[in-house]
Order: C-alpha cells, then sequence, then structure tokens
C-alpha cells in the first residue's frame, strides 16, 4: 500500500526518523510548504531565531553539548547566504549539522529569480557534502545519507537545497530506512602493525606529551574516559587545543593547559622539547605550531586523526595512524597491557621548573578589575555547578580558555577554526535547549555580544534562563593587542564606541541586568546572576588596556613567547637548547 505525501511532509517524516528534537530556522517564501508542515506536527519543537547566522550557531551550540547533530531550516537567497558563516565555522570546528535551505523552483534555476542564490556553489568549499534535491522520491534517502555523512568520519556540515516545487510535488514515502548503497565508510580502526609501532615509540620515550585535539570530544565522552586511562599508564602529561578543553581534567597534575599562541609556558615549551609527541585527534593548526621549521624539531610524532586528509598536511609525521580517536585509544591500550614508561622523572621536573614561572600571572590593579580576575572569580563561585561555558571570539575567549578550568567534555563550546564572533549568544541558546538542567554561560565582549544581539528574544521567547557575562573593556580587545604590539599603538578602529547601555537593553529584552564596576562588586553581581531562574546579562568593566599572555607573537616558534608586559621570556630559545 503505498503511502503517497508532499516533499515537504517526507522531509519533516524524515527528520523525525533520524531523532531530531529541534529545528533552528526563520521561514520565508521558498520553504513555507515545510513551515506549513511543521505547523500542524507536533513532534518537532521549531526555534524561530532572530537572524539565520543565529541559527547555524544555536545549532551547533547543540551539536557540540549534545554529541547529537543541529539542524538548521532556512530560506533560499539571504537565508541560505546568512546561514553560510555558520556552516564554515561548524566545517572548521568538525560540528555535524544538517542545514536545510529553500530554493527557487527547479524551473527558475538559472534565471535570477527572486531571492536565487546558487546555495549549492556557494556552500561547495565550507560544507562536508552538499545536495541540490529534484525529485521528492530522493527526499527520504538524501536526509538518511545526509545525517549519516554529518556524523560519522571526521563531523562536520551538510547542506540540503530543496527547491519549493519539489516540496510541493508528493512522491511515496518509504516504510523504513532506505535500501540505498553505502556510499560513505570511513575507515575508524587502526592498522594493528600501527598500534604496535606507536604503543613502542611511547613506551621508550624519554620526554612523551599527549598533544590532543577537539576530535576527541567529538568521538564521544568514552573516548575522553581512554585518554585519562591512557595518561594514567604512561604517566604523560597532558595538553591540548582550544577545542579540546575539558577531554581531560584541568585540575590533573599532568595538565599543562592549553598550548599554542596563547597557551601556557610549560605547554608550548613541552612540545618544543619532547621526544615522543602523540597528536590524537587534533589538525596542527598554524595557531599551534606557530614557526613550523621550529615546532617541536627532533620528535618523533605520532598522529592519530579519523581525517586521512589531516595526517602529514600540515606537520610531516613519523607514524599516521587513520581512525576515530576511541577506538584508536582502545587498541593502544589493549596493546599496552601490563608496559611500564621508561623513566620520565627528569622530564617531569624540567616541566615542574617551567611550571614554576607561573606564567598566567598578571597584576593586580587597585581600582580597576582585571579580566582574568573577573574569569577566576566566575570559575570559583560556578564550578560546583559544572556550567557549560559559550564564548564569542576575542581577548575574552582566550581568558576563559585559561583561566576557567574545565574537567569534562562538552562543557566548552567556542568558535576556534573560524573565529567567528557573535557565536557565544545563539550557541548558548542551542546548548540551554539541549541541556535544560544545566547553568549556560556566555562569557562575551562588549565588541563581539553586539554581532548577534538580536537573540537575547530568543532566549525570552523559548523562556532560556541563559547567562551572559560580558567582559567589558570598551575595547575590540584583541584588535587593539595586535595594533599596540605590532602597529605601535596605531589603534585604527579598534575602540568600541556609542556603546549602548547593557543593563537597559538586557531589560527592554525582558532579561536581567546586572552591572559590576568595581572590586566590591565582584562576586555580588555573579551571585546576583546566578540567583536569577532568568536570562541575565552581566556588564562587567574591567582594565581597558589588560592584554592577553602568554603569546606566542605571528610567525615565531614556541621558545619565542611573550609573557605579562610585553617581556620575552628570557631568552628561552637559548634556554630550551641548553636543556637538550
Amino acid at each position: 500500500m503505498s503511502d503517497e505525501r508532499s516533499g515537504a511532509a517526507i522531509l519533516v517524516e524524515s527528520l523525525v526518523r533520524q531523532g531530531v528534537e529541534f529545528v533552528f530556522g526563520y521561514p520565508g517564501g521558498a520553504v513555507l510548504p515545510i513551515y506549513d508542515e511543521l505547523f500542524t506536527d507536533q513532534r518537532i519543537r521549531h526555534i524561530l531565531v532572530r537572524h539565520e547566522a543565529g541559527a547555524a550557531h544555536a545549532a551547533e551550540g547543540y551539536a557540540r553539548s549534545t554529541g547529537k547533530p543541529g539542524v538548521v531550516l532556512v530560506t533560499s537567497g539571504p537565508g541560505a547566504t546568512n546561514a553560510i558563516t555558520g556552516i564554515a565555522d561548524a566545517y572548521l570546528d568538525s560540528i555535524p549539522l544538517v542545514v536545510i535551505t529553500g530554493q527557487v523552483a527547479t524551473n527558475l534555476i538559472g534565471t535570477d529569480a527572486f531571492q536565487e542564490a546558487d546555495t549549492i556553489g556557494l556552500t561547495r568549499h565550507c560544507s562536508k557534502h552538499n545536495y541540490l534535491v529534484k525529485d521528492p522520491a530522493d527526499l527520504a534517502s538524501t536526509i538518511e545519507e545526509a545525517f549519516e555523512i554529518a556524523t560519522t568520519g571526521r563531523p562536520g556540515p551538510v547542506v540540503i537545497d530543496i527547491p519549493k516545487n519539489v516540496q510541493v510535488a508528493t512522491a511515496d514515502m518509504p516504510a523504513g530506512a532506505s535500501s540505498r548503497r553505502r556510499r560513505y565508510a570511513p575507515q575508524t580502526v587502526g592498522a594493528p602493525e600501527e598500534i604496535l609501532h606507536a604503543v613502542e615509540l611511547i613506551a621508550g620515550a624519554e620526554r612523551p606529551v599527549l598533544y590532543t585535539g577537539g576530535g576527541i570530544i567529538n568521538s564521544g565522552p568514552r573516548a575522553s574516559d581512554l585518554l585519562r586511562q591512557l595518561q594514567q599508564r604512561t604517566g604523560a602529561p597532558v595538553t591540548s587545543t582550544l577545542m579540546g578543553l575539558g577531554a581531560f581534567p584541568a585540575d590533573h597534575p599532568d595538565w599543562l593547559g592549553m598550548l599554542g599562541m596563547h597557551g601556557t609556558l610549560e605547554a608550548n615549551m613541552a612540545m618544543n622539547q619532547c621526544d615522543v609527541m602523540v597528536c590524537i585527534g587534533a589538525r596542527f593548526d598554524d595557531r599551534v605550531t606557530g614557526r613550523l621549521e621550529a615546532f617541536s624539531p627532533g620528535s618523533k610524532k605520532i598522529h592519530i586523526d579519523i581525517d586521512r586528509a589531516s595526517i602529514n598536511k600540515v606537520v610531516p609525521v613519523d607514524l599516521g595512524i587513520v581512525g576515530d580517536c576511541a577506538s584508536v585509544l582502545e587498541q593502544l591500550l589493549e596493546i599496552w597491557g601490563e608496559r611500564r614508561t621508561g623513566d620520565i622523572g627528569e622530564w617531569k621536573a624540567r616541566i615542574a621548573g617551567w611550571r614554576a614561572r607561573d606564567c598566567l600571572a598578571y597584576p593586580e590593579r587597585k581600582d580597576e578589575i582585571m579580566p582574568q580576575k573577573a574569569v577566576q572569580r566566575l570559575f570559583d563561585l560556578t564550578r560546583e555547578r559544572d556550567p557549560i561555558i559559550t564564548t564569542e571570539v576575542g581577548q575574552h575567549q582566550m581568558w576563559a580558555a585559561q583561566y576557567f578550568g574545565f574537567m569534562g567534555p562538552n562543557k566548552w563550546l567556542t568558535s576556534g577554526g573560524l573565529g567567528t564572533m557573535g557565536y557565544g549568544l545563539p550557541a548558548a541558546i542551542g546548548a540551554q535547549l539541549g541541556n535544560p538542567d544545566s547553568l549556560v554561560i556566555d562569557i562575551a565582549g562588549e565588541a563581539s555580544i553586539q554581532m548577534n544581539i538580536q537573540e537575547l528574544g530568543t532566549a525570552v521567547q523559548f523562556r532560556l534562563p541563559v547567562k551572559v557575562f560580558i567582559l567589558n573593556n570598551e575595547y575590540m580587545g584583541m584588535v587593539r593587542q595586535w595594533q599596540e604590539l605590532t602597529y605601535e599603538s596605531r589603534y585604527s578602529n579598534s575602540y568600541s564606541d556609542s556603546l549602548p547601555d547593557f543593563v537597559k537593553l538586557a531589560e527592554a529584552y525582558g532579561w536581567k541586568g546586572v552591572r559590576i564596576s568595581s572590586h566590591s562588586e565582584l562576586d555580588e553581581g555573579i551571585a546576583a546572576m546566578l540567583d536569577h531562574d532568568g536570562p541575565v546579562i552581566v556588564d562587567c568593566h574591567v582594565s581597558k588596556d589588560a592584554n592577553c599572555f602568554p603569546m606566542i607573537p605571528s610567525g615565531a616558534a614556541h621558545t619565542d613567547m611573550l609573557l605579562y608586559g610585553d617581556m620575552v621570556a628570557g631568552t628561552m630559545e637559548d634556554e630550551a637548547k641548553a636543556l637538550v
């Protein structure tokens, strides 16, 4: 017996079969048949955002915090183009999204029709895969495959472009999963001989380092557990990229902190001086490596990654293992058995010496709140509630990474690869929907928060108790810092002029507003934020000229770090050579 339905109805039913809870979207002419189906279907909750970029970032926040794919629904033309920033953001950070875009009718494609855009062409280089569906009979299998591609292998965004007449036309709805041929089969398990080689290299190391990335978190909670087991057996110190924070607990004695441009001295020096580096789910980003020829010279490098294309793409490695992080870690532990590492006591002592430099120390100021202090107090007063933290992009993002401790995965949501201002607020909304009982805080800057500040309305409409903690220094802080250090303090257009009164703005949207202007108000203001059961904006005024250190200048080596006060960390390159 046939079950003939419209393309729009097939789409909605297919989303239900994929277990979709929320669709983040904004209606328009080219998707009205789909919205008409959603009107009478109570199985999926549509979250009406205020801008399509907000839809994509909210879906990212939902996906990153829950491990489930986020779903976006936007119209043709500007709806699709507005979503592209979020699609590109998800692509670079390996976030699973399925983005459904409306398109003009098939007979109008290529005629410059009203709200027509070449969505397939526009998203080809910032999506994992994309489709233009021209027959409603192909919709169910396309959606099924899109979710499979988005969530397996290296996760990422998949775009499905559906012309309006395809949404209206009818076809039979398949009774269950399609019998389509599986076209996508990523390798998930490492080759046994490679696993054995890796174990032998690690076991023979005198100065090992585990360099971890977002791939561990994308692999699921089991991967984080397995990482901790591997560290316990090997004793190797652990560092992480920005995207990997939380895979290893920040209060562990062998945690080195984040590495890279704004990483800790001990993490960067350990990476430079190690003899065996085990890179797990990271991609040797330029913000991590610094000057390539000076990056970890002389070490044996093992790279574990689900994406074959990432291996040897930036840094040549001695051993590349293609596979899912959790699966490969499990293989390593199985082969490791009862092995013991060599004596790495001297290595630990050297790391302790670097750690003693206290590279995250900063000067206190009597009349101003240092932004680092604000983040530390926010962490101290919320850590028992195990909050989910999102960020915008800039200095505040780096301070959050440096001074907020993450003990588990999926609690740190930030824009890494693309560095998208305006990410944090919609991401917090998506995370709050996926984790309704959790405390969700967006650590923001006063410039970045304005990129998608209209999403305050979304939080109110759906009664989401999101908190926004603004570190307000009245500057585009990271731009100002680079201008100070690189352009002789020529602050070209980096001052945030004509700022709104964030407390009044919060109240206008139905949020609670709190202002913090002095040390005596800091803890009290954070407590007021936490005590309120609805959404809150905290406008925390901090030092205007505080810089984010440590810092590796662009193009410099790990050994050329700047510490607080613009001091080069003592001719550390010579020091490093002396220690070899």
